[in-house]
């Protein structure tokens, strides 16, 4: 694939031995059919399984890959920000690295498994996501540190390679701890995310003040029922869910915030939603904008589980597992920017990443047949009803 000779040929770091392992592990990862491990690669590549074994403990600088492959998409002017997030990787055995309690959301519970917190750049008007890092969740002292504190240091080595327009945080209620918000602003960007509705915020004090006395900052809590609705500020609705919104302190972040309070009824009952930022000049309407497009990170962890083999993994040590995720997650990438680039200047379209597998295996599948069968493939890509053979078996759109 030409983009993925392209960015490797910019990492002047890279040999040229890795380079060619590189862009048959990425390029075989976007038409493997099945499972994602060794013996799976090495039966629909050119290289043996055990030479992905030794690859994959080779180490690799993946956040530069995907900067250099996202340049010209970031460059292109558009609003981007970056999302973080964790997912559960199923895995048996007692010697992986990195194996522990995590919590699983498709059981709803905690299980034995492994970890990984990934970074996604966001293109907000594009409504869609791209891969940016990946890093496993090590094992822990719960006495000298928590989970958050790893998130955290994984937002503060990657933070310098993030394009110079992202300028907000993205991240579920789960990151809304006051270490992580502390770290989001040491770093000069701005979290957005979302609070629970007991939630201790204080109204700021915008009445006149008494004559004497130290001037009040505050004035009462902040509670979310209908006589308190009139302090806050309705900004329109969007899609049938009014929008409030106020500039608030919170106790526990102690610094002030901006909240946007959802309403939307169903049926009988109402169900609401309280989200905020600390950037308090930030409107609502962007706020809730920018908090949206959050889910997209939650596709690119189900395309990777689904297509990419994020959860195939036949290695145990800490350096080919980090290879793996971020791989997997890398080839996903590379999929979504051949697609964007195909519909450049079309209607934005859903992608479908199982038509874009077919597609690319079937383009394989002809490539062996013309290096045994003596063919040139040149010719055969050249002619008009290829693009048709390659589309066989693909998902209308």
């Amino acid at each position: 694939m030409p983009l993925i000779d392209t960015v490797l040929q910019k990492m002047s770091t890279v040999l040229k031995p890795q380079r060619t392992f590189l862009v048959v592990i990425l390029t075989t990862l976007m038409y493997l059919p099945g499972k994602a491990n060794f013996r799976n690669l090495g039966r629909y590549s050119e290289l043996h399984e055990k030479t992905y074994s030794r690859g994959f403990r080779r180490s690799f600088d993946f956040v530069e890959f995907n900067r250099l492959s996202l340049a010209e998409v970031v460059t292109c002017g558009a609003p981007f920000a970056i999302a973080i997030d964790s997912s559960f990787i199923q895995k048996s055995g007692k010697h992986t690295y990195g194996l522990g309690c995590f919590y699983n959301s498709t059981r709803g519970q905690a299980e034995t498994g492994l970890e990984i917190s990934t970074l996604a750049l966001i293109d907000i008007n594009y409504n869609t996501a791209y891969h940016f890092s990946s890093r496993q969740t090590p094992p822990l002292d719960p006495l000298k540190e928590t989970r958050v504190d790893e998130y955290l240091k994984h937002l503060q080595q990657d933070s310098s390679a993030l394009p110079t327009g992202v300028r907000y945080v993205l991240a579920d209620g789960y990151y809304s701890k006051i270490k992580f918000v502390n770290g989001v602003r040491k770093l000069d960007l701005h979290l957005i995310s979302k609070l629970r509705h007991h939630a201790h915020l204080r109204w700021l004090h915008n009445r006149p003040q008494k004559p004497r006395g130290r001037p009040k900052q505050y004035d009462g809590k902040v509670h979310f029922h209908l006589q308190q609705e009139s302090r806050l500020e309705n900004v329109g609705e969007i899609a049938g869910i009014p929008l409030y919104t106020a500039v608030v302190n919170s106790v526990h972040f102690k610094q002030n915030i901006r909240i946007v309070y959802l309403v939307k009824a169903v049926g009988e009952k109402i169900q609401t939603a309280l989200l905020y930022s600390t950037d308090i000049a930030l409107s609502a309407l962007e706020i809730y904008r920018l908090y949206k497009a959050r889910f997209q990170i939650e596709f690119l962890f189900r395309d990777a589980k689904q297509f990419t083999g994020l959860l195939n993994c036949q290695a145990r040590c800490q350096s080919a597992l980090h290879f793996h995720f971020n791989a997997s997650m890398t080839a996903l990438n590379l999929l979504k920017l051949e697609d964007r680039q195909r519909n450049q200047g079309a209607d934005r379209s859903v992608i479908s990443i199982a038509s874009w597998k077919i597609r690319k295996f079937n383009e394989h599948l002809f490539k062996r047949f013309s290096s045994y069968l003596g063919l040139d493939f040149s010719l055969i890509k050249a002619n008009p009803e290829f693009e048709n053979l390659c589309n066989y078996g693909s998902i209308a759109a």
